[in-house]
């Protein structure tokens, strides 16, 4: 009963219109971020390593490389500071925490991109079996 009251109050926070995030994903990531009493939007873009949690409590950890340097930050996506997120490119990976990235620099580093089959199928003028 008292799990049923906590999700009835979660449903209020919770975003509809997010993407599917998934490890392996390039995404942009745009953040709400105030300076004195202006506020101005920031994208970040780079790679989901990581996503844990669930309902409001669900968060996507993204790596960039700036300058060199490895750079992570981890983002509550059901924040209000979370703006957006755009899927920019769809990765095909086997792990569900991309860790071994953070030893991994330039090509060794890359992602393979997830192809849609059935995109793919129709271009070629095939039609899909329902």
């Amino acid at each position: 009963m008292a799990t049923d009251l906590l999700k009835e109050v979660e449903k209020r926070y919770l975003k509809q219109d997010l993407p599917d995030v998934k490890p392996g994903d390039s995404v942009k990531v745009k953040i709400k971020i105030k300076e004195g009493n202006k506020e101005r939007t920031q994208a970040y873009e780079g790679v989901v390593i990581k996503v844990r949690g669930a309902s409001v409590n669900k968060t996507i950890t993204v790596r960039r490389v700036f300058q060199g340097v490895g750079v992570e930050r981890v983002f509550l996506i059901h924040s209000p500071k979370v703006e957006s997120i755009q899927i920019l490119r769809k990765g095909d990976v086997r792990r569900s925490k991309l860790y071994y990235l953070r030893e991994r620099t330039g090509k060794a580093a890359r992602i393979r991109e997830k192809i849609n089959t059935e995109a793919k199928g129709k271009k070629q003028g095939q039609t899909a079996e329902v």
